[in-house]
């Protein structure tokens, strides 16, 4: 039987092999919204479609196209992946967490993780980006569940004290002082949370709430990567305001900060 580290390792000399490119410095894992400021960082020499991959799912979620895209910025080679899966796809732990572990098998010791979450926080407006400082897994699961990893791969008991890097939120807060931090609840979704959902996360330390990004922070921290998240506010979570919630709005306060997303993700490559 093949290991989700196995198919990693042969989803990377795949990638590798179709991208030109012998390995990756940096994996950037584009959320809803991102990829339209990711343009920024320059014309990719590579574009993979991700379901020529072994192990790779095309995502079902409008936003999400499933491309690997190379290039090359200032000397750094960044992977940008455009095609995040989800549990509430109806997949499995190590399938969400496959273009994260492929990443890393290719070489990329730095992952940043970009979101488009819920904001808890009544005073972070959508539109703001967050850098995560940490996690709620409220997911009921890990991608380290089930066989323990085989030799050579580290423990499943892996410690998350500092999942979120502190170099790397450094290095955001130096070239963005405009960023604030937070801590993200990760739940399963699909469903927007109910407003008494909001109100407990509040109470237990959250300002961010989204379905993505833990599941993945954990694996990479897990294979040894230095770890950065990043989440788009792109509407007020449930409660916070009148305003009902659907994925429309999330996808158009994505396009609307297109610009400043780029400005960022230009001046965090040449930082991290």
């Amino acid at each position: 039987m093949t290991t989700p580290y196995a198919l990693a390792e042969r989803a990377a000399a795949e990638l590798r092999e179709a991208s030109g490119f012998d390995r990756y410095d940096l994996a950037i894992v584009l959320g809803s919204g991102w990829r339209e400021g990711a343009v920024a960082l320059g014309e990719p020499v590579s574009d993979v479609a991700t379901t020529d991959l072994s192990g790779f799912l095309a995502p079902t979620v409008a936003g999400h196209s499933g491309r690997i895209l190379s290039l090359d910025f200032e000397g750094v080679r960044v992977a940008l992946v455009s095609g995040r899966v989800h549990l509430y796809e109806g997949h499995r732990v190590d399938q969400v967490v496959h273009p994260v572990r492929t990443l890393i098998a290719a070489g990329a010791r730095r992952v940043v993780l970009t979101n488009a979450c819920g904001g808890i926080d009544p005073d972070v407006a959508p539109g703001s980006v967050v850098v995560i400082r940490d996690h709620l897994n409220l997911t009921a699961t890990s991608p380290l569940e089930g066989e323990a990893p085989p030799e050579p791969y580290g423990s499943r008991f892996v410690d998350l004290t500092d999942l979120y890097s502190a170099r790397l939120r450094r290095a955001a807060l130096a070239v963005a002082p405009e960023l604030t931090e937070g801590v993200y609840a990760g739940l399963r979704g699909p469903h927007y949370e109910t407003p008494a959902e909001i109100a407990m996360l509040k109470t237990m330390g959250a300002t961010l709430v989204g379905m993505s990004t833990v599941l993945e922070a954990i694996a990479a921290r897990h294979l040894g990567a230095e770890v950065l998240g990043l989440g788009l506010v792109t509407n007020f979570a449930a409660g916070v305001t009148p305003a009902h919630l659907n994925h429309l709005e999330v996808l158009e306060t994505g396009l609307a900060s297109a610009a400043a997303l780029g400005s960022l993700l230009t001046r965090l490559v040449s930082a991290l």
